[in-house]
């Protein structure tokens, strides 16, 4: 029987230190998320301070049309609701006037100042809620203290959207009434909030909403076809099944299709009227321009923090230093660092994002279809990082190009082989599903696996389950929801 032998061996291994370890937190940081963790060191480190004197770098000169660096420091875009939009609205135009409305609070709203002008605060428009609107309504009518309640408690459980998604019977358990709210009381109620402006408010389902718009259809024959068909055949008239529905209605198509064009102008997400909009701000890091025919990537001066050492502060502190400031070295070693920090992070976004440009220019000059395949071992060979850095640094990074905002990571792809023995990235695929979608006939759009078909007569060999995920990727309807009846 063999006897445990101890044995020591001597090995090496790297081990990030506490400051690295930080570093690399740091450096996968959107802008935003970096500007904030500048800014609280800047709160608790007196020997940091704001640069308020640095200018914003020149651009240089472009060739061609030039990228516009006002249009580029922002890009909204605006959050998605989950609620199902069953057609476009031509009431866009009229939804974007009415967001802004003048500030009403029972007084002159053209009050003056002392000297009698008007301030600014009273020229400034101000964004009126979905609750305060419908509030403002209620109080108009000759309600009972009562009734006036419950109508305000459902105006109050209404969702952004203009929706009531909150149980009725749930309502009843929250209103602290005596006597308490009954269910019939609560429906009535529901009643006189849906009867109020906008026109579909308070509803529960998309159905319902739609159906309290029918009112707005002048023609009583077309709004009784509306009716069955929001009643009946809502699936039918979101897949844009005119013969369905024809057959359904034993109307004519014609006739049909002005029905469902009726239809889709009204507004499935009504509380969107009022209010400010949910929008999320995006700010590139990079801006890419042509300069003398090459091009160039530059770092947007908005997203660079104004930090710098003080160093007053940091000569004096040298001068009286003892071991009594234990506190203080910690302070001034972290300041050192953080401003080095600030400049290495910058840096290295810049490298990244001109290895990257070098790599991808055919996509600057033509498009999507010109984008070649792309790993990050590619990138970090070239700017002497490991992979791991690299996929950090384009994490949460935005370029801004002629051709729009990408994420850093949209320039990555994998490469997918052709009939002919080279490569074609997924970006490029996915471009030309989307012109050959763009240029297919109405009434006969391009299912996925024609698409497929298509694609491998071009020498490139996709599964169309692919396609169908590109496609989706694209933001692109099945094909029965593209096609238009004749």
């Amino acid at each position: 029987m063999n006897a445990p032998v101890l044995r020591t061996e001597h090995r090496q291994q790297q081990a990030l230190s506490p400051r690295l370890q930080q570093a690399v937190r740091l450096l996968q940081l959107s802008s935003l998320d970096f500007a904030q963790e500048v800014q609280e060191a800047l709160g608790r480190n007196p020997f940091l301070e704001a640069d308020e004197s640095e200018e914003t770098p020149a651009a240089p000169d472009n060739e061609g049309a030039p990228l516009a660096a006002d249009a580029l420091t922002s890009v909204t875009v605006p959050e998605t609701s989950e609620t199902p939009d069953y057609g476009s609205s031509d009431s866009g135009m009229e939804r974007d006037a009415e967001r802004d409305s003048w500030q009403a609070d029972g007084s002159s709203s053209n009050r003056k100042r002392e000297d009698g002008e008007l301030s600014l605060m009273d020229t400034m428009a101000v964004q009126t809620s979905l609750a305060e609107h419908l509030h403002g309504q209620l109080n108009l009518l000759p309600l009972t203290a009562r009734d006036l309640a419950l109508a305000k408690a459902i105006v109050e459980s209404l969702d952004d959207d203009g929706y009531l998604r909150v149980g009725l019977d749930e309502l009843v358990e929250f209103c602290e009434m005596d006597p308490p709210a009954t269910l019939e009381e609560l429906q009535i109620a529901l009643k006189r909030v849906q009867s109020l402006e906008p026109a579909g408010v308070a509803a529960r389902s998309v159905q319902e909403c739609l159906l309290l718009q029918l009112p707005s259809f002048e023609c009583s024959h077309q709004r009784a076809l509306a009716q069955a068909v929001i009643s009946e055949k809502l699936d039918a008239l979101a897949a844009k099944d005119v013969n369905t529905l024809s057959r359904f209605l034993s109307r004519p198509v014609e006739e049909v299709e002005a029905v469902c064009a009726r239809i889709r102008r009204l507004d499935p997400r009504p509380g969107w009227r009022y209010g400010a909009a949910n929008i999320q701000y995006l700010t590139p890091d990079v801006i890419v321009r042509k300069v003398r025919g090459q091009w160039i990537a530059t770092l947007n001066p908005a997203i660079v923090p104004k930090v710098r050492l003080n160093r007053v502060y940091a000569e004096l502190f040298q001068r009286h230093r003892n071991g009594m400031h234990a506190e203080l070295a910690a302070h001034l070693q972290e300041a050192r660092w953080t401003v080095r920090n600030v400049e290495q992070r910058f840096s290295t976004i810049v490298s990244v994002a001109q290895a990257i440009v070098n790599r991808q220019r055919h996509f600057l000059e033509y498009g999507a279809m010109a984008m070649k395949p792309l790993g990050l071992r590619e990138i970090a060979d070239e700017v002497g990082l490991h992979e791991s850095t690299v996929s950090r640094v384009t994490n949460n990074k935005y370029m801004a190009t002629p051709l729009g905002v990408f994420e850093l990571k949209y320039f990555f792809s994998r490469a997918m082989a052709t009939a002919g023995g080279g490569t074609c990235s997924a970006t490029a695929i996915r471009g030309l599903i989307k012109d050959m979608i763009e240029a297919e006939k109405a009434e006969a759009p391009l299912s996925d696996a024609e698409i497929a078909r298509q694609l491998a007569r071009q020498g490139l060999v996709v599964a169309r389950r692919t396609v169908t995920k590109y496609r989706q990727t694209l933001r692109i309807e099945a094909v029965e929801r593209r096609r238009k009846h004749a």
